[in-house]
């Protein structure tokens, strides 16, 4: 199915799936590879096909991403829509639409640069071909614990990077946790990288997670994320890679019965908004949204860290052994794969920043204690345009966080 069809498919079925009774706008989508597709398109829509619909005094967004309405970030979402609804007054709304409806992450990213979508959510793995900062995040171990992530995340470095890929089009806005990325086997555990030798291990598309499996000694075997469950079942590949509530929410403990936490990278996820329609809010509305994006991102985490005890508790309770490797080895194992980025003139100044905030941070620092230092700066530095003394909107219901 091409993309012009998935997002025709999407627009119908965004109208009963979107939060609250919100609807999207409907109509059709480009093909942006595609520069003849492209055209014919922007003649046959004119400007109906855009990534916000302004009606009077309702502007309506609309948010793309390929996850489950179960999944914590879709809730997240929907409370961000409820957020953006109650600071705005109903003037400023979120119409999301999960589960691919309008593509993979890929697509909807290239929905956003063309403005046919206001936002999507994706891992940064996605982004390393579109703004090469986001690859200091897939550099395996390149946070030494939640707290030192966390700071990152949350502070100038985060922001930096998510300024990066607005020459591309895209503004990141906030993250969101997607935890810790560990292997799961279907025959034998993973305890040293040893236990990787010659193993076909499933990898993201993403050449850095594709180095990694190489250094550790696998064999990396980029699959799309939606064939894994029957490439796992019909041993095409041995193992993949992925956090907790990912292996469990996928079935995939069902085939794969080693689950090993080696904790090899952290990346994040990253909630972007379309630059085109960014520039067509105005200030006001801007700061409306970053506040809703930095909202959710708080419950999001919350709802992320209780993801993540119920699904270990459950494919434990369903028979996978968990393994807890020693991590020293693994950590020897990948530290060639630094060298090039420390030269690197986008990603290395990125990484020794983020080293000498670990070597800054106390060892027991907690990330909460992180958190709640950096919180009340997030929302008028990513905003750029009206600080939050100036803003008089109170956060108000229906889920109010501030």
């Amino acid at each position: 199915m091409t993309i012009w069809n998935r997002f025709q498919m999407g627009s119908k079925r965004s109208r009963v799936s979107a939060p609250g009774g919100r609807r999207g706008l409907g109509g059709h989508a480009l093909v942006p590879t595609l520069l003849g597709a492209v055209l014919v398109a922007s003649v046959l829509l004119g400007s109906v096909l855009s990534g916000c619909q302004i009606d009077r005094s309702v502007t309506t967004l609309r948010l793309g991403h390929g996850l489950d309405v179960s999944h914590p970030v879709h809730q997240a979402m929907a409370h961000m829509a409820d957020t953006l609804e109650a600071l705005s007054d109903g003037t400023l709304r979120l119409a999301l639409y999960p589960s691919q409806q309008l593509g993979t992450e890929r697509e909807c990213l290239e929905l956003l640069q063309i403005g046919s979508l206001g936002l999507t959510k994706v891992s940064s793995s996605v982004l390393e071909g579109f703004a090469p900062a986001y690859q200091v995040f897939g550099l395996p171990y390149v946070f030494r614990d939640d707290a030192h992530r966390f700071a990152v995340l949350d502070g100038p470095i985060g922001d930096d990077i998510l300024r990066s890929s607005v020459p591309q089009r895209l503004r990141g806005l906030t993250y969101y946790d997607a935890g810790s990325r560990s292997f799961y086997t279907l025959e034998e555990p993973v305890q040293t990288p040893a236990d990787l030798e010659g193993k076909k291990i499933r990898t993201q598309e993403s050449p850095l997670a594709i180095g990694m499996v190489s250094a550790l000694g696998g064999a990396p075997t980029p699959i799309a994320w939606g064939e894994l469950y029957t490439s796992l079942q019909q041993g095409v590949v041995d193992g993949a890679e992925n956090n907790p509530p990912s292996f469990y929410l996928s079935r995939h403990y069902e085939v794969a019965q080693y689950y090993s936490l080696d904790e090899h990278t952290a990346v994040p996820d990253v909630l972007l908004v379309s630059t085109s329609v960014w520039d067509r809010l105005t200030p006001q509305q801007r700061t409306w949204l970053q506040r809703a994006a930095d909202a959710s991102a708080k419950i999001q985490r919350r709802l992320w860290r209780e993801a993540t005890a119920e699904a270990m508790s459950a494919v434990e309770a369903a028979g996978v052994t968990i393994i807890r490797p020693e991590k020293a080895p693994f950590v020897a194992r990948v530290q060639a794969m630094y060298a090039p980025f420390r030269d690197d003139p986008t990603v290395g100044p990125l990484l020794s920043r983020i080293e000498a905030l670990r070597d800054s941070l106390a060892p027991r620092l907690h990330s909460s204690e992180r958190r709640a230092t950096d919180s009340g700066s997030n929302a008028a530095r990513r905003a750029d345009v009206v600080s939050p003394a100036a803003d008089k909107t109170v956060l108000g219901p229906p889920h109010a966080v501030r």
